[in-house]
């Protein structure tokens, strides 16, 4: 069982004040660093073949637009576990508020782009086994 638990008025607030900027600042990053890496990925391979035609400046300037990215998105994540909710997917802004629901231990789902908090699942049950709240 997690250290804390929200009943669902109180998931929705901390979403609502706090949570929903950072979830969308982080698939913001997630989304910016996937041509970053894309890119990365080419230039690895033709340092890996022979290097020919590197563009030293160009590489050391990804390699420190990934960095900070990847650093940022790490930040954003910390922030919200350290108050009590957990990322699940930090790509899709994919969340889970630890609840109690009929007396068992549950987690309220959100993702990015919903407006409220609708739906949870069992600990067991993740995304797929999510069910709209009563």
């Amino acid at each position: 069982m997690p250290d804390r638990t929200f009943t669902l008025a109180e998931a929705q607030a901390l979403l609502d004040e706090v949570v929903r900027p950072l979830a969308e600042r982080m698939v913001e990053l997630c989304a910016a660093v996937e041509p970053l890496q894309r890119e990365w990925r080419t230039i690895v391979i033709a340092i890996g073949s022979n290097g020919g035609g590197l563009d030293h400046e160009r590489a050391s300037a990804l390699r420190e637009s990934l960095e900070q990215a990847q650093a940022e998105v790490g930040e954003l994540v910390d922030e919200v576990l350290a108050l009590g909710v957990q990322v699940k997917d930090p790509a899709q802004g994919l969340l889970d508020f630890p609840a109690v629901i009929d007396g068992q231990p549950a987690l309220l789902c959100w993702l990015v782009g919903e407006e409220r908090i609708g739906f949870w699942h069992t600990l067991e049950g993740g995304f797929a086994g999510r069910q709209p709240l009563p």
